[in-house]
């Protein structure tokens, strides 16, 4: 019988570590896109999730939103495609992020377009489950 409740145990801690493990190596198997913003931005399309990595090369500071405060800066997208992109950041969601200029980060949210570069939001999980989950990736810490 004690044999039979540790293979028990056993079984469950091994699925446990595999669904861990699982879900760590996914959510690092994406990799930024940048072309893709830059196509979206060439087609003036608005309402795509992207991926993107580049440098913070301004901030904007903080602003209270009708969902909480929100932080702004400006990001250059990294490659051949040097795209200026506005981000907006819900830090009532993700906490302050402590950026510094000319930080590399990695971004992911969804793309709304405009003449001038345009703007990534939903750069955090949705408490209400409606949109997709993005994040920010900077100095070596996940901000969701």
């Amino acid at each position: 019988m004690a044999v039979h409740r540790r293979t028990q145990a056993l079984r469950s801690l091994i699925a446990g570590l595999a669904l861990a493990l699982t879900a760590a190596c996914a959510s690092h198997a994406e990799k930024p896109d940048n072309a893709a913003a830059c196509n979206d931005y060439a087609s003036q399309n608005s309402g795509g999730e992207v991926l993107v990595s580049g440098h913070v090369v301004a901030l904007l500071g903080s602003r209270e939103g009708r969902s909480g405060e929100h932080e702004g800066y400006l990001l250059k997208l990294d490659g051949s495609c040097d795209l200026l992109l506005k981000v907006e950041t819900n830090t009532s969601i993700t906490g302050p992020i402590p950026f510094a200029r000319n930080e590399p980060v990695i971004i992911k949210g969804v793309y709304v377009y405009d003449p001038l570069g345009g703007l990534i939001h939903w750069t955090h999980h949705d408490p209400s489950g409606r949109h997709m989950n993005g994040y920010v990736i900077a100095g070596g810490k996940s901000y969701r």
